[in-house]
């Protein structure tokens, strides 16, 4: 009896670490369980909230194909400001948003033949530079529900409540490195907002995008205002839309 109860205390710390082990690898287990259902809860509150960003989404951009209406565009170039120019827009049956011109034709340059070759020369380089813009503007507007779904399948949407409203942050959305905020109404169920951290081309040329919504009187929400800053090029474009007219 005496020699096993020796044998009890001479091992007794090897058991208390024994036990010690065991009680913290079910700590540790409980707590790992306990992330898991926590971070699936979340994956399913993030998925529930999404869905509802991307019906809100593809049901507003089925109404807006119903209208045409006039987009007015700004330049501002190293701080001169050009002249506004317009075009009649409307949904073409692809989808895509097809632009009519509208309104005065641009002036023609004066001077001599070397300057008008310089003046059209830079006109043409800022013609390109602006339809890669508008192509960079539909990667972002508006959002696209696919887009959406492969950014959180991806895990690159967070998500951060701000009173009534919630901000979807998703990276990596339209291409590698870019970062587009989405405020979403729950109760209208409507897009309010869109701002976008992107870049032209190559990842030192910058872009900003913020847009600003707005609904017509049937509820169909669209962007009012759209604010684009290429600040490598020194330049800010400002695109207005209104004027809209059921089809």
């Amino acid at each position: 009896m005496n020699r096993a109860l020796a044998s009890v205390n001479k091992n007794q710390p090897e058991i208390s670490a024994a036990i010690l082990m065991i009680t913290q690898l079910v700590l540790a287990g409980a707590l790992l369980l306990i992330l898991a259902v926590s971070a699936s809860a979340q994956s399913a509150e993030m998925q529930q909230k999404l869905a509802a960003v991307k019906q809100a989404a593809a049901e507003n951009k089925q109404k807006l194909r119903q209208y045409q209406w006039t987009e007015t565009t700004q330049l501002t170039l190293k701080g001169d400001a050009k002249p506004p120019a317009q075009k009649l827009c409307q949904y073409g049956p692809d989808g895509q948003v097809q632009k009519t011109p509208i309104g005065p034709p641009p002036e023609q340059p004066g001077g001599g033949r070397v300057k008008q070759r310089v003046v059209a020369k830079k006109k043409a380089e800022m013609t390109d530079y602006m339809d890669d813009v508008k192509g960079l503007l539909t990667m972002y507007v508006p959002p696209d529900p696919q887009n959406m779904q492969q950014a959180f399948q991806a895990g690159k949407v967070s998500f951060n409540p701000a009173g009534g409203v919630m901000n979807l942050i998703f990276t990596d959305y339209a291409q590698p490195g870019d970062r587009m905020t989405l405020t979403f109404d729950p109760a209208s169920k409507k897009i309010i907002a869109l701002s976008v951290d992107t870049f032209m081309g190559q990842a030192k040329d910058a872009v900003t995008l913020q847009v600003r919504m707005a609904s017509l009187p049937d509820g169909t929400n669209y962007s009012q205002q759209t604010v684009l800053n290429a600040s490598a090029k020194q330049l800010v474009v400002t695109t207005t839309n209104s004027n809209y007219q059921r089809l």
